[in-house]
């Protein structure tokens, strides 16, 4: 779960072929996480899912999160606009 630059991110997200974004600005703990789970049981397995949220809490709750349910994240940010940006790859 690599905490990136905001320009790694944009890099890592560009070599991504495809890939659904989850908007999550505005909301607060929980309800980040849960509409993260929700969406990836929507999505086959290895799809790529990019979830923007501005709870500074997801910093910790979505990587947590990931690793007790084997989700791989491949990389996320801060970014300028005071955004948290993930990028996931689903495995459920």
């Amino acid at each position: 779960m690599p905490k990136i630059t905001e320009s790694q991110f944009i890099k890592l997200e560009s070599s991504q072929s495809s890939m659904e974004t989850l908007e999550c600005s505005r909301l607060l703990c929980p309800m980040p996480v849960i509409k993260t789970q929700n969406k990836l049981k929507e999505m086959k397995e290895g799809d790529i899912l990019k979830v923007i949220c501005t709870d500074p809490g997801t910093m910790a709750d979505i990587p947590t999160w990931s690793r007790i349910n084997q989700i791989q994240v491949l990389g996320y940010a801060e970014f300028r606009d005071h955004t948290i940006q993930f990028l996931l790859r689903n495995t459920l």
